[in-house]
């Protein structure tokens, strides 16, 4: 049986304060990854007291670098070093999940999400844009695969110098079954939702717009409440807004995981105007749920829930019109037959996906399912079904994985073979295990 693929997956942020969606697809792709036999996944963090919060620990083995977060990322994108190697033993691909990019002897894979921080710096933190900046360039240069979910990313890292060639769109998927009418009343009780009600969901941050949501839903159906779920994160303040509706509006703040699906399956509406996304995980996770989507034209999200030839899942409105997204918002809560046809093409695009990625290994797994082959053109060649798009196969590898069953040049002896030569290469470079061949010759 041949040696599976050892993959490093980057996961610190499992342990952020504000995990956000770069976590959730980390996790769900790491759990797809570690269900193949072929492949032998070690996740890589920054030191910590102990494990992240539960519904955020990862289902494969985590090294830690000893250094804590701060100190690991600034070593990685300034001094190059420590090598992830040095954590995680050899490996044979690397990835990068988020914006920390790790320094590696190994083909490199960075999954880039967006590139909102380049579109409007002020919306970030001024430490957070410095990090992106560096993040980025370290991307662009490094990355032997560059992994985008959406087109709208795509596009964003074409135009600020990407190389189309090291792009692949890997959509993200929901693995999340139908809430059952009990967990919905069960979740309703927790927080008080006796009436109807929006659901807004994400992190509390500019680019979510929630200015103009709380200022259309002064227009909205009094007999129709909002409720926010999610943790705040930076640069906002919603406190004036929210006293002028009253207890119309509600912040749950954090809500777990768990309840997420029955909170979106109870609600009419989830609406979702941001001004930028690089994908919009809880617009699929609320069509999931055949739930009606109010979202903005001409972002991520419009991919999601009105793609070309397809039922569409919602409305589409402009992001800074807090009237037209009133509007908007009150003919599709007036209009129970839509909200329902809505629903079920909302639910149908996340059972079918889009692309010929093939299905995850779960068998609940929905959505426009991640593909977790992309890497492989950096091991071997594949079948153009196994890329995330079929009419268009990935360029020659830049970089090739020889397998020690191959002959692996790495340049250096260890010392449990010093002296050895190559048996299959016929150079006189000393070889170990799970490294790239510096000596240029193919294996006989």
């Amino acid at each position: 049986m041949p040696v599976p693929l050892r993959v490093a997956v980057t996961l610190e942020q499992c342990w952020h304060r504000v995990p956000g969606g770069t976590a959730t697809s980390a996790l769900r792709s790491t759990a797809a990854l570690a269900a193949r036999r072929d492949v032998e996944v070690v996740g890589v963090a920054a030191r910590h007291d102990g494990p992240p919060p539960e519904d955020l620990r990862p289902a494969v083995p985590v090294r830690h670098v000893p250094l804590p977060r701060a100190a690991m990322y600034e070593s990685w994108h300034l001094l190059h070093q420590p090598r992830i190697e040095r954590t995680t033993g050899p490996v044979d691909v690397v990835h990068a999940t988020g914006m920390a990019v790790p320094p590696t002897a190994a083909p490199l894979v960075v999954t880039v999400h967006d590139l909102a921080f380049l579109h409007d710096p002020t919306q970030f933190t001024r430490r957070g844009v410095r990090f992106f900046h560096q993040a980025i360039e370290l991307a662009r240069r490094s990355a032997s695969l560059v992994v985008c979910p959406s087109e709208a990313t795509m596009a964003d890292c074409v135009a600020h110098g990407f190389d189309p060639d090291r792009l692949r769109l890997v959509p993200w998927g929901v693995d999340a079954d139908q809430a059952t009418d009990e967990a919905v009343d069960r979740v309703r009780a927790a927080h008080g939702l006796a009436r109807r009600y929006v659901l807004w969901v994400g992190t509390i941050e500019p680019r979510k717009n929630l200015e103009t949501l709380l200022d259309a839903f002064g227009r909205v159906d009094p007999d129709v409440d909002l409720v926010l779920a999610g943790p705040s994160g930076w640069h906002t303040d919603l406190a004036a807004r929210l006293e002028r509706l009253g207890p119309r509006a509600r912040a749950l703040g954090f809500v777990p995981a768990n309840d997420l699906p029955a909170l979106m399956a109870g609600a009419d509406v989830l609406c979702y105007p941001s001004v930028r996304e690089g994908f919009g995980m809880p617009v699929l996770e609320a069509m999931a749920q055949t739930t009606a989507i109010v979202t903005s034209a001409g972002t991520a999200m419009a991919e999601l829930v009105a793609p070309p030839a397809s039922a569409p899942a919602g409305v589409l409105v402009d992001p800074t019109d807090a009237v037209a997204l009133g509007h908007e918002l009150n003919r599709v809560l007036g209009d129970d037959a839509l909200r329902a046809a809505y629903g079920v093409a909302g639910r149908a695009l996340a059972e079918g996906g889009r692309g010929s990625a093939p299905p995850a290994p779960s068998s609940s797994a929905i959505g426009r399912r991640p593909s977790s082959s992309w890497w492989r053109p950096l091991a071997a060649p594949v079948p153009p079904a196994l890329v995330p798009d079929a009419a268009a196969p990935p360029p020659a590898p830049r970089a090739t994985v020889w397998r020690a069953s191959a002959g692996t040049c790495c340049g250096s002896t260890p010392a449990s073979s010093a002296g050895a030569r190559s048996t299959r290469c016929g150079c006189s470079t000393p070889c170990s295990t799970r490294r790239r061949p510096t000596c240029g010759s193919p294996p006989s």
